[in-house]
């Protein structure tokens, strides 16, 4: 952090990065509040606002905000820059995009795609029967895609073809080669002719934390030998014009743009050797990958990506078009491409609000530092000496005294030569020891914290308490160290004098973020500014995707309310729909019981410690009426 004087709100902006990972949806506004900009206007809405109002119509806090035309925009966005590809290039073929459900199945998400992709034929991809059914329900271009990925059932495919047989431009991906026949018998069953697509196993493999999702052991797909079965037993049946789209998938959140277009160069010549063989194939489908710069970083590091969407738009319709060439295919069977962008749609439209409620942490000393006792043990007197000692010269050497010192203070405890009493005082004598010497060493540079000590700030950091469950509101961050921008929503012209880490108010030693994003390295705190009296509220961008889904029950905390919002050009919003999280008893319902079971239960308790003199009546109807009123509340904390 800066030392200045005058601390900016260009200084918090490259203290969060906030522009760069923002994609210029929010900014920092002229009060040091977080604005949103979903249409990009020069006006924006404070997240604070926006937060208020929930509040004043009496709903509760963690909340999810939606920005559905950030929606609008990223799927407008995709079309406009494979379109500005595909006249550069001269490219003779077209460009339709396909959203894949998986990654955020809620209502506003694939209901506002879905309308906002109708006139731009922008389709969908289910990989599952209710994925499937949920599809089939939306509104869209008859020559939209519905592709069918995923291992499939009879009932799959039977639903699958009776879509088609309704008009629905609905594509089967075989995932392995025994689906073939399934999709032949069900077809002749049904009286249509399907759409398959092959999903082929491409040799080159993407880059970043999903990597071991490509290659030649991918999960799903044909070989090449599988891919030419395919072909030779359509043929057999007079069918090779059924084959429409090869499907390739490169992996999730690609970082490396050299991956993307090598495994597009070996798609595109796949899909040119399906032309050879005599099939009339018309799509190429390049599956997702498009990442999302969570860390603003532009590298390639796995939460970053080191190109744009224009850049890949651009590598993906060049090298489509080389491979094409060079194999002399004739203009008009040149692919249509295919994307199945998923992340890079859905992640930025929502934001998740962490209210803080507590902070607590080893520096966070409840006064100053008392007198010590005549009596106590020698090695405490030392530690106050080593306390009042420390320089710019000496830091190293006495902290490395105090480490000591803490170790044989611990020993000497266990083995009970020291008091509960001279204990407590050496440990918060430990905790002022370190921050002394870390606040020596930034005085001196800032910048920089020595390679031994490297872990100190860490080590005093203070934990900020916010309402929220980790597993079910950031389940990636917890399972594969997913990062996410995480910046305050108010405060922002004020310089952050803390640096802490987030915990929830689970009943798990794992519900806490201690991985923050930073332009050259992953961060281990947070800047954050000491708590007053007025609400702080902690931003987490950047979450729409896969978080939705992928949450979990623990501690039985549910889904948290979320509220739709949209924001004109001079920055008046609308808050168009409020979803309530799920109640207690929905959680509790969800795990096999009965809510009127377990109310009778208490009730029958409540009845019998009435009848032993243990509470009177209208104590136990009090009772009794909160438990009821508890389980139809909100699982967080009110």
């Amino acid at each position: 952090m800066k030392t200045l004087e005058r601390y900016t709100l260009s200084d918090a902006n490259e203290l969060y990065g906030i522009s760069n990972w923002a994609g210029g949806y929010f900014r920092i506004g002229k009060k040091g509040l977080l604005e949103a900009t979903p249409t990009l206007s020069k006006h924006g809405v404070a997240l604070t606002d926006i937060i208020d109002d929930v509040l004043a119509r009496d709903e509760s806090l963690p909340l999810i905000i939606r920005f559905p035309q950030i929606l609008e925009h990223r799927v407008e966005l995709l079309y406009e820059v494979f379109g500005a590809a595909i006249k550069e290039y001269n490219y003779p073929g077209k460009y339709q995009g396909v959203l894949p459900i998986k990654v955020n199945q809620r209502r506003v998400v694939v209901e506002t795609l879905a309308e906002a992709g109708k006139p731009l034929k922008y389709g969908l991809e289910a990989g599952s029967k209710a994925e499937l059914a949920l599809c089939l329900a939306q509104d869209m271009h008859p020559e939209a895609l519905l592709c069918c990925n995923g291992f499939k059932d009879d009932g799959f495919v039977r639903l699958a073809l009776w879509a088609r047989k309704l008009g629905r431009n609905v594509v089967i991906t075989l995932e392995k080669f025994s689906e073939l026949e399934r999709v032949l018998r069900i077809a002749k069953e049904v009286g249509v002719k399907p759409a398959i697509g092959a999903r082929f196993k491409l040799h080159a493999r993407g880059s970043g934390q999903w990597e071991e999702s490509g290659g030649d052991q991918a999960k799903f797909g044909l070989n090449a030998t599988e891919l030419l079965s395919v072909v030779n037993r359509l043929k057999a049946a007079k069918l090779e014009d059924a084959l429409v789209m090869l499907h390739c998938h490169v992996g999730s959140q690609l970082t490396d743009i050299r991956r993307v277009k090598v495994a597009v160069r070996e798609a595109a010549q796949t899909y040119a050797e399906l032309r050879e063989l005599g099939i009339p194939i018309q799509y190429l489908n390049v599956g997702g990958g498009l990442a999302v710069d969570y860390d603003g970083s532009k590298t390639t590091f796995y939460a970053s990506a080191n190109y744009t969407a224009q850049q890949y738009a651009a590598d993906v319709v060049y090298s489509v078009l080389e491979t094409c060439k060079e194999a002399e295919l004739p203009l008009e069977a040149y692919p249509t491409i295919v994307t199945e962008s998923g992340r890079a749609v859905t992640a930025h439209h929502a934001v998740l609000v962490l209210p803080v409620l507590d902070v607590t942490g080893p520096t966070r000393f409840p006064g100053p530092l008392q007198a010590g006792h005549p009596d106590q043990n020698q090695l405490i007197t030392d530690m106050e000496q080593i306390l009042e000692s420390i320089t710019l010269k000496n830091y190293s050497e006495l902290y490395s005294d105090a480490v000591d010192d803490k170790a044989q203070m611990h020993s000497l405890y266990d083995l009970g030569y020291l008091s509960l009493t001279d204990r407590a005082r050496g440990e918060e004598l430990y905790n002022r020891i370190a921050e002394k010497v870390l606040e020596t060493i930034k005085a001196a540079n800032p910048k920089h914290v020595p390679d031994d000590l490297e872990d100190l700030p860490a080590l005093l950091a203070d934990k900020y308490i916010c309402n929220f469950s980790l597993f079910q509101s950031l389940p990636d961050h917890w399972a594969i160290d997913a990062l996410f921008p995480i910046a305050p929503l108010s405060r922002l012209n004020e310089r952050p004098t803390r640096r802490g880490t987030i915990v929830d108010i689970t009943c798990d030693s794992d519900g806490k973020m201690e991985k923050f994003i930073d332009l050259r390295d992953v961060q281990s705190t947070l800047p954050l500014h000491e708590l007053n009296n007025q609400p702080y509220y902690l931003g987490v961008f950047l979450m729409g995707a896969y978080q939705d889904v992928l949450g979990s029950a623990h501690n039985l905390f549910g889904k948290v309310n979320e509220v739709h919002v949209t924001v004109d050009d001079d920055g008046d919003y609308k808050l168009d729909l409020f979803v309530r999280g799920q109640k207690a008893r929905r959680m509790i319902e969800g795990m096999g019981y009965s809510a009127p079971k377990l109310s009778a239960a208490v009730r029958d308790e409540v009845e019998a410690a009435i009848q032993k003199g243990l509470i009177g009546i209208a104590e136990g109807d009090t009772f009794l009426e909160h438990y009821d009123e508890e389980l139809v509340g909100y699982t967080y904390l009110e």
